[in-house]
């Protein structure tokens, strides 16, 4: 049996990646799945390969569209998974252009999808709210600096949910994976594809449906069980800054 059956769920950065995967798997546990990101053409494909979904075109740093999109809607499950990560600069050569579009996206994108469904799960007294975060939300490393502070910031909005909504029905979790092999090093380094490969050389990282399996397993518990944090490792990573290669 199906175990999202009747379930409606909200999937951000839907498009690739991460969000893709989460809402392929979602969807073939009988969940509706609004497929929410920028790139209409890319949710166009993936929601082609799902039993039951609908896109919404939306860049989560726009309050007013997230509002409008999602305010009145009510669902089982949100997952937060847009983010971005841009550039590898020391903190002193970093590119401010490049800070504010992190900090719009992967803190403030955060804040506006929680913002625009919570209250309507609280009404209901159920459901779930599920942050995409990164090791880098736990240890800073070389390069990382602003994007590690945007994941150690959306660490804080997991937590700060759980202590000012707690106790009202609500799961909330949150999804932190090391190295996943994605588009993500590809944007971070402005598409150069050879640099982004250079990243995974020698080691196996994690893959999307790695990820997209621990959403899973985490919103099919039973109601009495939140599973608030998880943390997700390649076996060749041991931390934000050391990673074991072959030669």
């Amino acid at each position: 049996m199906q175990r999202l059956q009747k379930k409606t769920v909200l999937v951000t950065g839907a498009s690739a990646g991460i969000g893709r995967s989460t809402a392929l798997a979602l969807g073939a546990e009988g969940a509706h799945v609004v497929l929410a990101a920028r790139r209409r053409e890319r949710l166009e494909a993936v929601a082609a390969e799902m039993p039951s979904a609908e896109i919404v075109e939306l860049d989560v740093r726009d309050y007013a569209r997230c509002d409008e999109l999602f305010g009145e809607r009510t669902f089982d499950i949100v997952v937060a998974n847009a983010g971005i990560g841009l550039g590898l600069e020391s903190i002193q050569e970093g590119n401010p252009s490049n800070w504010a579009q992190m900090i719009e996206t992967n803190v403030n994108g955060l804040l506006h999808i929680v913002r625009s469904t919570l209250p309507k799960m609280l009404e209901r007294g159920s459901g779930d709210q599920v942050v995409l975060g990164s090791v880098a939300g736990f240890q800073v490393y070389p390069g990382g600096n602003v994007y590690c502070a945007t994941k150690h910031a959306a660490r804080a909005v997991y937590e700060a949910m759980r202590i000012d909504a707690g106790g009202k029905g609500i799961r909330f979790i949150t999804i932190n994976p090391g190295m996943v092999e994605t588009e993500f090093s590809i944007v971070r380094f402005g598409g150069d594809e050879e640099k982004a490969r250079d990243i995974y050389a020698g080691m196996t990282p994690l893959r999307p449906e790695d990820v997209a399996d621990a959403v899973l397993y985490a919103v099919t518990r039973p109601a009495r069980v939140n599973v608030g944090e998880m943390v997700l490792w390649p076996t060749d990573q041991t931390s934000t800054s050391m990673v074991h290669r072959k030669a």
